[in-house]
């Protein structure tokens, strides 16, 4: 079982993987860094998971599916996936961006990925969380109410 907001990164290219894991895993400090060369494999692991919530880092191209398509499969799991998604890709035309937009993913970055631009990108999903698990902590009637739900 994971006790942090990890940070799940599906490319099908493994070198990408491997360079944007270390990229984050400089940084990142909430949670596990995992990496997936095989969207098949990643999918397998986020379903099985038992917290439904992590941050994404999906290429848009994966062999021969999509990045998108991989969200959707695990969306039932992981409800908030697109918007907790950062979309990678070697070319943001704007069928990607279009295909961003549609798909509620709000952060897109284009390889070479800047390490600053990722870290930010990251900083901006993981922060959502960082403000509501404090504001549970200081307000307990307010934590009493969400447990109800």
């Amino acid at each position: 079982m994971t006790e942090g907001l990890d940070v799940i990164i599906v490319d099908d290219d493994p070198g990408v993987c491997e360079l944007t894991q270390a990229i984050v895993s400089r940084f990142y400090t909430w949670g596990k860094v995992i990496a997936f060369s095989d969207q098949e494999e990643a999918t397998e692991y986020c379903l099985k998971r038992d917290i439904g919530v992590a941050i994404f880092i999906v290429d848009v191209y994966l062999g021969g599916a999509s990045g998108f398509f991989f969200l959707d499969a695990i969306e039932e799991r992981f409800p908030s996936a697109h918007s907790d998604a950062i979309i990678i890709t070697g070319n943001a035309s704007d069928d990607v961006v279009d295909m961003c937009i549609a798909s509620d993913v709000n952060h897109l970055l284009e390889k070479p990925i800047k390490p600053y631009a990722l870290q930010l990108a990251v900083r901006a999903i993981a922060e959502k969380y960082l403000k509501f698990a404090k504001k549970l902590f200081q307000d307990p009637d307010f934590a009493r109410s969400i447990s109800g739900i």
